[in-house]
């Protein structure tokens, strides 16, 4: 008799590198390295990965023959980058403030976190973040409190930054992807896609227009937003994202991904150590063990 796999993804399940697919490689290598202040960590014909601490974070694929997407596509709203330290967060913020500060597009206290906001010059939005201790984190009913309160940028930079971080001090410092949001033409797919098949719990809410999901209780790991997509259909070839990552804790929570994708119709390919597949709206996935 076989056993059902289990319904949601591991506790401990996080993301994975995001890959984006340039048409300006050494530009945007320079962008994510001197301003963003990741380290190259492999560079082979067109691809560059970029990360800290040898754990890639954001990886560049050369595609010069592809144009940027149509207003209103679905795709990536942005990549958030987690700092394990208020400090190296600080010194990424100065970094983004000395070298590009015409990228930078907001900032805020999400209660859980504190974050600051910036586009790279692709277009590509990027998120920059720290999480508070999740004993700080308040729950109702199962679903985790974020607000948008202001956070000054100047301030945190005063507050946290110090004078070794200034020069490049914490540029080691480990950093991952936090999370990914994602632009979608509609919350109600993307919750029968990420939460019903992919096995993610709903953290938060935001009625018809975003929806945030996690595993292991995380604030969230992943967000879909109908902000300036809604309506959007499956995606055209097109500058921007190319894949998001998914890193499992063991092979066996992997297997019972790629039985749930495939028991709810999903088409994966299936190679026993990684599972690819692709959102309704062909945002490609690739989950494997960490």
């Amino acid at each position: 008799m076989n056993t059902p796999a289990p319904e949601r993804l591991e506790g401990a399940t996080h993301m994975g590198a995001v890959t984006l697919l340039v048409g300006d490689l050494d530009g945007m290598t320079r962008f994510y390295r001197d301003v963003i202040t990741l380290e190259v960590i492999a560079a082979e014909g067109d691809t560059v990965t970029l990360g800290r601490a040898g754990a890639p974070v954001v990886i560049l694929r050369h595609e010069p023959a592809l144009r940027h997407a149509a207003p209103g596509s679905a795709g990536l709203f942005h990549t958030a980058i987690l700092f394990e330290s208020q400090t190296a967060l600080a010194a990424a913020l100065y970094s983004l403030a000395r070298h590009a500060p015409q990228t930078f597009t907001g900032s805020a206290d999400h209660l859980v976190s504190q974050a600051f906001y910036a586009t790279d010059p692709e277009g590509n939005g990027i998120e920059l973040y720290w999480d508070r201790d999740r004993a700080e984190w308040s729950w109702t009913h199962g679903q985790v409190e974020m607000d948008t309160l202001f956070l000054d940028p100047n301030t945190f930079v005063r507050e946290h930054l110090t004078d070794d971080a200034a020069q490049g001090a914490t540029a080691g410092d480990p950093a991952s992807v936090g999370h990914v949001h994602l632009s979608v033409g509609d919350v109600e797919t993307a919750r029968a896609f990420y939460v019903d098949a992919l096995g993610f719990d709903i953290t938060a809410s935001l009625g018809s227009s975003a929806l945030f999901v996690s595993a292991g209780g995380y604030h969230h790991h992943m967000a879909m937003n109908v902000w300036n997509s809604r309506g959007a259909g499956p995606r055209m070839p097109a500058l921007g994202l190319g894949r998001v990552d998914l890193a499992l804790p063991s092979a066996d929570g992997l297997g019972e991904l790629g039985e749930r994708l495939r028991r709810s119709g999903i088409r994966t390919i299936d190679d026993g150590r990684t599972v690819s597949f692709t959102d309704p709206w062909e945002n490609a996935l690739h989950a494997s063990v960490a």
